[in-house]
């Protein structure tokens, strides 16, 4: 019988809490990142729904991206006089090499809605002509 009403507990429990909260564990440990790129820049995205830009650090090295934060999660929902608190926290480092080098000097940020942007532009590489030596 303990059995059976653990199991009702919890049936009731997912039904009253939405499903972008049931799945926030995944976030405190991977959040989503998207990898394109142009003929000059790679664009890099990063999900990071309801933190401070000042919540995340980022690293651009030559090769890499390694963006770091920590979640600090609170929900609050109320329906027919019943109050439900949800609070989550959780830290998160996603480190993403890149496939080319890239020029890691001033690079600019930008965070919104959610989601941090970086365009990061390609290493330039510089041509060499090469003379033949008379022999």
């Amino acid at each position: 019988m303990n059995f059976l009403q653990r199991q009702f507990a919890r049936l009731f429990d997912d039904m009253l809490v939405p499903i972008d909260l049931r799945n926030f564990d995944n976030f405190s440990k991977v959040p989503a990142a998207e990898l394109s790129e142009t003929e000059d820049v790679f664009h890099f995205k990063l999900e990071v729904p309801g933190m401070k830009a000042s919540d995340l650090d980022i690293q651009v090295s030559r090769n890499s991206i390694s963006v770091s934060g920590e979640r600090k999660e609170e929900f609050l929902a109320e329906e027919k006089g019943v109050t439900r608190s949800e609070f989550r926290y959780g830290k998160f480092q996603r480190v993403i090499p890149l496939p080319a080098r890239i020029q890691n000097t001033n690079v600019k940020a930008e965070y919104k809605d959610g989601i941090l942007n970086l365009p990061l532009p390609w290493a330039k590489v510089v041509k060499v002509n090469l003379k033949e030596a008379d022999a």
